[in-house]
């Protein structure tokens, strides 16, 4: 789960443009993957809209061509095309929400994968030199697993009176099945970390009945078009909590070969709501000749397996030798969030270090590349996969720093950020792995050009001098690191100061720290 913070400093009126958002929208996406389409976002709901060149005409300012009346009163073309475009997805609660207004000092939380975009302002611009309006974003995303808080199960809660959602105004009675049976996995798993057990009602049904709803279901797995996707994610999640483990993992695991991106993309989902019972399904699809089942595969298996040698293995053999890029940065991360459950559950404890140990190698072999959009020449929402990599790893930025390059590296930062996740639990974990993570922590750290990686290296080293279990005692290597950690961090012309703090630095002793200039 991860979780997108923006963050106002100054008050946001309801004219000046607030982020637009589209709630609930995070259950549901478009094909992107095979068609290379690099934000399968806001902009995806109608793609026309940037093709036709409409993203890049100014809606509001001194050379806008709309009156006046038309940006106040929200009724330009594009308005209009973007709140049409949000209607005719046919998605069941979805439509445009701008949260506004806000006072100085508000956080905006909502979900990654929230279709988000950014908005035009609607008030004066003559004053917008001195009223300006900006964000920070911060990109929030769990360092442990949840676990149960005590032996009774969490209460089932009655999904199909959930009233009004007082932050939107959007009715939720219209919620049906396909989405509730979503919610309930979800809220279940973050109450305990574990799959919810069968649905209400389901285990009284015959077998016979049980395998004719299993078929109904698998049908509606296979519907057609974009507006069919609450009800293929419906479908798969229903299949996962039926009370038939084998049938469904039996069915979901025929649909994860399907030729149709939306197809695998829900018996993925449905696999792993069913849980570790998948994982021999997730293991031979990483063998798969077809990239994309593999891809599948390593991904499923960092949500709902344990860690195992086999599992290990299997995610580390991607992680080396796979040649797409985009199932090496699938295997990085999937090895921290293995890592991080079994931390959670300490079910596979012993193999934290394996994990640690093959991430730290990952990034002696995999390099840095100039962004695509500057490689390309074009913007990177229309850039095309290569013969050296085959996903888009978004745009490089270097802050005017010499130190640093327009350039990324999907491998190396997944990487990286299930190093900082791994380095989240003291050293006693992370065993024979310390030493080796130390020092290529470091090395990042002082010779890095990609600025991304840079601030995870940063954040995973302060971890580990920082964060450790009560009961822990720093060994020798944490002491000298906690004491040379001022001089380690100054390697590098720009600290992240907010993430270091979070991961324990002490904010007291900032001063301390002697910057370079710049």
């Amino acid at each position: 789960m991860q979780i997108e913070m923006l963050y106002y400093p100054q008050a946001v009126r309801e004219d000046m443009g607030p982020t637009a958002t589209i709630p609930y929208s995070h259950y549901w996406t478009f094909n992107h993957e095979e068609n290379h389409d690099n934000f399968a976002g806001a902009d995806h709901l109608d793609f026309d809209y940037q093709l036709s060149g409409m993203e890049s005409e100014l809606v509001s300012g001194a050379d806008s061509k709309y009156n006046i009346d038309d940006i106040i009163q929200s009724r330009t073309a594009h308005d209009v095309r973007m709140r049409d475009a949000v209607t005719n997805t046919g998605w069941p609660l979805v439509q445009p929400f701008e949260a506004a207004p806000l006072r100085a000092g508000s956080v905006v939380l909502y979900s990654h994968n929230t279709f988000h975009r950014g908005n035009h302002r609607r008030d004066d611009w003559r004053t917008w030199q001195d009223n300006p309006r900006f964000m920070w974003r911060f990109w929030l995303y769990r360092t442990t697993d949840p676990v149960s808080a005590g032996s009774a199960p969490p209460a089932e809660v009655h999904w199909n009176s959930p009233g009004m959602d007082p932050l939107t105004n959007i009715d939720l009675s219209e919620a049906g099945e396909d989405i509730t049976v979503v919610w309930r996995y979800h809220h279940y798993w973050m109450k305990t970390g574990q799959t919810p057990p069968p649905r209400p009602g389901i285990s009284v049904i015959s077998p016979e009945e049980r395998k004719k709803e299993a078929d109904r279901l698998f049908a509606q797995l296979h519907a057609k078009y974009d507006e069919a996707e609450p009800a293929r994610i419906g479908a798969a999640y229903k299949l996962a909590s039926m009370g038939d483990t084998a049938l469904a993992v039996r069915l979901m695991g025929q649909a994860l070969y399907d030729d149709r991106e939306s197809v695998r993309r829900a018996a993925t989902y449905g696999l792993i709501a069913v849980g570790p019972d998948a994982t021999n399904t997730f293991l031979e699809a990483t063998t798969s000749p077809v990239k994309w089942v593999r891809k599948g595969g390593v991904y499923a298996l960092g949500d709902a397996s344990p860690l195992n040698d086999e599992v290990l293995q299997a995610v580390i053999t991607r992680l080396r030798t796979d040649p797409s890029v985009y199932i090496r940065s699938v295997a990085a991360g999937t090895l921290g969030c293995l890592g991080r459950r079994a931390i959670g559950t300490s079910v596979g404890e012993s193999l934290v270090p394996a994990c640690l140990n093959a991430l730290v190698q990952s990034l002696s072999r995999e390099e840095n590349r100039l962004c695509m959009s500057r490689a390309q020449g074009r913007s990177i929402k229309f850039v095309r996969p290569t013969d050296d990599c085959d996903v888009c790893e978004g745009n490089g930025i270097d802050y005017g720093l010499a130190r640093f390059e327009p350039v990324r590296s999907a491998v190396r930062e997944n990487a990286l950020w299930s190093i900082v996740i791994l380095c989240s639990h003291g050293t006693k974990i992370i065993g024979s792995a310390l030493e080796s993570t130390v020092v290529a922590l470091k090395e990042v750290i002082r010779e890095d050009k990609n600025v991304i990686c840079v601030g995870f290296a940063m954040d995973a080293l302060n971890r580990l001098a920082n964060l450790r279990p009560e009961d822990e005692e720093a060994l020798p290597l944490v002491i000298d690191l906690q004491k040379n950690l001022p001089k380690i961090l100054e390697e590098s012309p720009m600290q992240s100061w907010e993430a270091l703090v979070r991961g324990g630095l002490n904010a007291g002793k900032l001063s301390d720290y002697q910057l370079p200039s710049q």
